[in-house]
């Protein structure tokens, strides 16, 4: 324990790992770019600079804090260096902000408001260079790039792919993948980590937002929508709604005001997905395989398999996503030409991913001939158009989701958080225990939490089952290399791309803070408390469906059969 005084103020510190981390304890927030406390330290944009009591100036976000330091953090000099640096990154920094992506959500505008910077001094010298819009997921305008470095270390460290990387020195320096490659050419797998730390628009989502007017404003199409679990607890964030509350409703209505004319819940495609992989993995147990078996309902971690591990993609659950399992179920349902009335049906999904996009296309995703999911946009593209709209949306009366395919289970919802899809798949094996002690027992397995990795053993029967949650590919890496390699064994691992699941997917509103990430999870949690239907198999329309539309079918449209992955477990 030591003391610092900072602006005059004597303050206390213990373990702090640098004096940004004090400064803003204490309620100064002082502006960074390349600063993020889960990742490396960088020290690249000097935003945070401080002075000591000696004239020195140093960056605050890499220098540890001693006892009795003295520094100052607003400061003529500091000021001044502060202000300089600033025009320098606007400097060389595209300046379209009305067109941009980003217009009212950039970190650099915000902070050339707040700075006064009314001009800039310095000419931009920089040629105008190519826009890489390859990927179906982002894309990547270098000319708006600051080269902060947040997007490297997040590819690289958080997720363990390296996809990006600086390239070249001095004025000439660019972040870009490997010899100058289209991102769609590297190992990206469209998860959108990048895009959420990116102070600019160098990286954003690709927008969908035309092709659903279009679909919208075309009389001859039925414009399905389904909404995942986690955009419910985010799309608020965009509106001024408490963080993690619960906006579903809200959303809905907001919905069928723009003009989409049935709105569901992909918590019912959860419902199939936990049907179909509890089988599945109950047959796995029984088989008596010595293989551990994965799941399949997040895209970028199977891309990211199919990439580093393609020898292990038939150790991957065959069951499809929830997205492309509810997909396939509508465009099922709409065959009937009764049902159809004579027009196209066009499947939206509302998605906190944007690595959804990619997996909506893979041609493994079509039954019959048809795509399952046409258009899929993010929570961040949804809440743009309610602001084209013109909606206020704090002010809309909630309304319920469409039938029939609107009753859902509480372990469906918690599809959005790390650990909900093998919670729900658990509820789903245990359903010979009374509901409630099955949930308590779930509950404290180890499942639940926001970890990277977390360990469970639960017993089926007579077998007792290990289990392991991992959320961050760079965790998933080390996890999978250690199974590899024979230091640990378990049956069953549930891998979601990004950190803590869905609640933090790429599409999802940007600035989420330890706050905001706790209570999007605790919002979740929530939703399943309140919700009558506990378990998928106790959903009556789940079981109708099966008795119906999917009886001899459900193979078909709630599983992926690829030929050169035929290796699947079962």
């Amino acid at each position: 324990m030591g003391y610092i005084t900072i602006d005059s103020k004597k303050v206390e510190f213990t373990d702090e790992k640098n004096i940004l981390s004090i400064i803003r304890r204490i309620g100064i927030d002082l502006p960074t770019f390349c600063y993020h406390s889960e990742l490396s330290t960088y020290g690249a944009c000097r935003m945070c600079v401080v002075e000591d009591d000696r004239g020195r100036i140093m960056a605050s976000c890499s220098e540890q804090p001693w006892d009795g330091m003295v520094i100052y953090t607003k400061s003529p000099k500091v000021m001044k260096h502060r202000k300089m640096i600033l025009e320098l990154l606007l400097s060389s920094h595209c300046r379209d902000c009305t067109t941009c992506d980003r217009n009212g959500d950039c970190t650099l505008q915000d902070l050339a408001a707040k700075m006064g910077i009314k001009d800039v001094r310095f000419k931009n010298t920089n040629p105008t260079l190519a826009i890489d819009d390859s990927s179906p997921s982002i894309v990547r305008d270098p000319n708006k790039c600051i080269l902060c470095g947040d997007c490297v270390r997040t590819c690289g460290e958080v997720q363990g792919i390296g996809a990006i990387d600086f390239a070249m020195r001095g004025s000439k320096a660019q972040v870009m993948p490997a010899f100058d490659k289209k991102i769609i050419d590297t190992d990206c797998v469209g998860c959108g980590q990048c895009r959420v730390v990116c102070p600019t628009a160098a990286i954003t989502i690709k927008s969908d937002i035309e092709r659903v007017w279009d679909a919208i404003n075309d009389k001859n199409t039925r414009v399905v929508a389904q909404i995942a679990p986690a955009v419910r607890v985010a799309i608020g964030d965009k509106f001024g709604i408490p963080k993690g509350e619960n906006s579903l409703g809200k959303l809905v209505a907001a919905m069928r005001y723009l003009g989409f004319d049935e709105v569901y819940d992909t918590t019912f495609g959860a419902d199939l997905t936990v049907m179909e992989e509890s089988k599945e993995l109950l047959a796995h147990i029984e088989s008596g395989v010595k293989k551990t078996m994965y799941t399949s309902c997040c895209p970028g971690w199977v891309k990211f398999c199919e990439n580093k591990y393609p020898e292990m993609r038939g150790q991957l659950s065959s069951c499809r996503s929830p997205q492309q399992m509810f997909g396939a179920t509508i465009k099922e349902y709409y065959r009937d030409e009764t049902k159809s009335q004579g027009k196209r049906t066009v499947m939206v999904s509302v998605m906190p991913c944007t690595a959804k996009k990619g997996e909506a296309i893979r041609p493994e995703h079509k039954t019959k001939g048809e795509q399952d999911v046409d258009i899929v946009i993010t929570t961040t593209e949804m809440a743009k158009m309610i602001d084209e709209s013109g909606l206020i949306f704090d002010r809309i009366e909630p309304e319920s989701t469409d039938m029939p395919f609107g009753l859902i289970s509480g372990g469906g919802v918690l599809f959005g958080v790390t650990g909900g899809v093998t919670e729900a798949v658990l509820r789903r094996l245990l359903s010979h225990e009374p509901s409630q002690d099955a949930i308590e027992t779930i509950k404290y397995s180890g499942v639940r939490g926001l970890e990277g990795i977390k360990e469970a053993t639960m017993k089926l029967g007579e077998k007792e089952v290990k289990i392991a949650v991992v959320s961050g590919l760079a965790n998933a890496s080390e996890l999978i290399d250690k199974i590899n390699a024979g230091e640990v064994y378990y049956d069953f691992v549930e891998v979601m791309a990004c950190r803590r699941g869905c609640i933090l997917g790429g599409g999802q509103p940007r600035g989420a803070g330890p706050r905001t990430k706790e209570a999007r999870s605790k919002g979740l949690y929530q939703s399943d408390k309140q919700l009558q239907i506990k378990r998928s198999n106790e959903n009556p329309m789940i079981l109708a469906l099966y008795d119906g539309l999917l009886k001899d079918q459900h193979h078909e449209l709630l599983h992926d059969d690829l030929e050169c992955y035929n290796e699947i477990i079962v």
